[in-house]
């Protein structure tokens, strides 16, 4: 089963069950999904599937800050109730550590040791680290290293 057809089959689920925070959050990923699907003519894979989940997921975290900043707790609620069930269809991010352990093995790799190399290291960390470790959490901890 496809990831995007696992996604319609648990909004069926959640509607019957009656679990309109569920339904509604699956509704709009799966509106997500069609949209890109229909602006490029495609039709998505898994890795197209997953690729709108993190941009969902990322978006929320973005909502989530910004209402937190404005002291609206109620809506931040919702965006991380939305959150969870976004990030439960998306593979495991790697932690802080496994990211400090690839960084660094890029950073020996290419024997950096200044800040004026970071693109270099990036671009090489980057790929290996797509869809699973958050691109701002990867800078940060290249960022630390460097110093």
């Amino acid at each position: 089963m496809t990831l995007k057809e696992q996604l319609t089959s648990d909004m069926g689920a959640a509607m019957r069950a009656g679990d309109n925070e569920k339904r509604d959050t699956l509704r709009m990923v799966l509106a997500a999904i069609k949209q890109v699907e229909v602006d490029d003519q495609v039709s998505l894979d898994n890795a197209g599937v997953t690729a709108v989940l993190t941009k969902q997921a990322k978006q929320r975290r973005e909502s989530i800050a910004d209402y937190e900043k404005a002291n609206r707790t109620d809506l931040a609620d919702v965006e991380k109730a939305e959150l969870a069930i976004i990030e439960s269809y998306l593979p495991q991010m790697m932690s802080r550590a496994e990211i400090k352990e690839l960084a660094a093995g890029v950073i020996a790799q290419l024997n950096i040791t200044g800040a004026n190399g970071m693109g270099q290291i990036m671009g090489r960390l980057m790929p290996q680290v797509k869809g699973k470790a958050d691109g701002r959490l990867v800078n940060e901890v290249v960022r630390e290293l460097l110093q």
